[in-house]
């Protein structure tokens, strides 16, 4: 396991530490076997970056997890009270990662999931694979929040790949980094016959996430409402996905960029129900294959006019999400 990723789960096992821990206590809680040296060093460029707090000298010093508001900004969150805005923030928090988790095939229910990010309680008989994903993904959102007032680049995408993949790198499985491959997915088109959908050629990657960047860049500057905010997420989601500029983790990449839209804009995200999966795969599906392979002369949108059954689709999924925001 790389040095980013075992970091990665230091951070989240210290975030659910209620008490400060000593050096020994972070080593036995750790799933990993790391030396008392390099651990230390993490940990002193953490307090440097004010990840984590130090207190006490020597034998007594003990570090705890410096939890920070990253979401005192979201608009839609104005005028809650402060219990209001935990509680709305957290049920996003799980809902957004066991849905996304969900429709890549993690078994962790819902109720796992929440007992996992806020008890830090694994389920029994579960592949450890599976909570690294939950998470990775709770992480990923963290990053999500501390982003939106920055540009999102090629930098921010790799970042959120890092903490979002759980699978060992090799050179055919980068992470942190565009594929170096070529992928694909075997789907059924609207005449329920098999169709080979092929992705964008790793040669084209660079141009087309060039294009998207300033795309979604665009969006996030122009008037975004309710009305009108389910077409802005499909784009960018569709045109992501579209792109498939990873080995893996697409799918999840791309509903975390998609929803950067509506939460500069103020709004809630839009989160997709696992109980609609199969139609969001159809849905997204037709309209890759109506776009076929995408090039630097077909861009990533050669049709936006074929988005709108997947855009109509988006809007249906938004009512979950804004009965949490604004419950009866």
């Amino acid at each position: 396991m790389s040095d980013n990723k075992n970091k990665t789960e230091m951070f989240n096992v210290m975030r659910h530490c209620a008490e400060p821990v000593s050096l020994a206590e972070i080593r036995g809680l750790l799933s990993f076997a790391v030396n008392e040296r390099t651990l230390r060093r993490w940990l002193v460029a953490a307090v440097e970056a004010g990840d984590i707090l130090r207190t006490g000298e020597k034998r007594s010093t003990r570090y705890q997890f410096v939890q920070k508001d990253v979401t005192s900004n979201l608009a839609f969150l104005k005028g809650k009270s402060a219990s209001e805005r935990d509680r709305t923030i957290k049920q996003l928090r799980d809902l957004w990662t066991h849905t996304s988790t969900a429709l890549e095939g993690n078994t962790l229910t819902l109720g796992d999931t929440h007992f996992l990010l806020e008890e830090g309680i694994t389920v029994s008989g579960k592949p450890i694979g599976e909570h690294q994903e939950v998470m990775g993904h709770a992480t990923a959102l963290e990053l999500l929040y501390r982003a939106l007032d920055k540009p999102v680049n090629d930098e921010l995408c790799f970042e959120l790949h890092k903490v979002l993949t759980t699978q060992e790198w090799d050179i055919y499985k980068p992470y942190g980094a565009w594929k170096n491959e070529s992928n694909f997915a075997n789907t059924v088109g609207a005449d329920d016959k098999p169709v080979h959908l092929e992705y964008a050629k790793p040669q084209y990657v660079a141009k087309l996430m060039s294009e998207f960047f300033t795309e979604l860049a665009r969006l996030s500057t122009t008037e975004v409402t309710l009305q009108n905010a389910h077409v802005a997420y499909a784009k960018i989601h569709a045109g992501f996905a579209s792109v498939h500029p990873f080995w893996d983790g697409n799918g999840r990449i791309a509903r975390l960029l998609a929803n950067v839209v509506m939460l500069r804009a103020g709004l809630p995200p839009i989160l997709i129900p696992v109980e609609r999966r199969k139609e969001y795969i159809q849905f997204l599906a037709a309209y890759q294959i109506s776009s076929g392979a995408l090039t630097p002369i077909t861009g990533v949108w050669p049709d936006e006019s074929k988005l709108e059954a997947f855009a109509n689709f988006c809007q249906e999924c938004y009512q979950t999400t804004l009965d949490i925001v604004n419950p009866v």
